[in-house]
């Protein structure tokens, strides 16, 4: 009449643990990728753009990172004066944090000022 016999427990066998080292070493794997990849060269360019914000001298023409072109007038700790146009034989200068400059550009690029 029944056609499924009835289903007992059974003791589980005592077994040794076993260990296995492939999710350390997978997650190991992952950081050394995400090192290289990521970590690395973006402390790379932190420090890259420490130095070039760093080495500004007056003179110097540059681009920030806001696209604006011009040529340093004066310098403090964390600021700088730049000179982006002339008016009626007048400067036009604007003050900004010395860390927006984004490239430094070769002398002589500000041709019209």
């Amino acid at each position: 009449m029944f056609f499924i016999s009835n289903a007992y427990a059974q003791a589980a066998p005592a077994a040794a643990p076993e260990q296995s080292f492939m999710p350390i070493l997978m997650m190991v794997v992952l950081f050394v990728v995400f090192y290289f990849l990521l970590i690395r060269p973006q402390v790379k360019r932190q420090k890259e753009q420490k130095a070039l914000v760093e080495s500004l001298n007056k003179g110097d023409e540059v681009l920030t990172a806001g696209g604006i072109v011009g040529k340093i007038t004066d310098l403090t700790d964390q600021y700088m004066t730049l000179h982006v146009a002339s008016v009626d034989n007048k400067p036009v200068e604007i003050s900004m944090q010395r860390a927006a400059v984004q490239t430094l550009l070769p002398k002589g690029t500000m041709k019209s000022i």
